[in-house]
């Protein structure tokens, strides 16, 4: 089955980065676009940024120029390199994937920064 693992999140100060990691398995990963969400507490899930299975990728007007995304077929997974961190950028960030009608979430990473 498609699972999706997220890790690398943690406590940074502000301006630091930090990169995401999502490991996928269970679907042809270098075949389907992979995207990135974040929630902040008392928020709606909001976009981070998308990557096409060829590379092309979009971002999120409040994260352009400070995130990239990323993805390693090889490896089966995407990152999100996060810099110029800033404490509006806490939330659990999320990655996912759609296949044919379904959409599939990992569990989350816990991203906070510090002022």
């Amino acid at each position: 089955q498609v699972q999706l693992v997220e890790s690398g999140g943690g406590l940074v100060q502000t301006g630091g980065s930090l990169r995401l990691s999502c490991a996928a398995s269970g679907f042809s990963f270098r075949n389907y676009f992979m995207a990135w969400y974040r929630q902040a507490p008392g928020k709606q899930r909001e976009l981070v940024a998308t990557i096409l299975s060829g590379g092309r990728a979009n971002y999120g007007d409040s994260v352009k120029g400070r995130f990239t995304i990323s993805r390693d077929n090889a490896e089966n997974t995407v990152y999100l390199q996060m810099n110029s961190l800033k404490p509006e950028d806490t939330a659990v960030y999320y990655c996912k994937t759609q296949i044919g009608n379904s959409n599939y979430w990992g569990q989350g990473t816990q991203v906070t920064v510090s002022s």
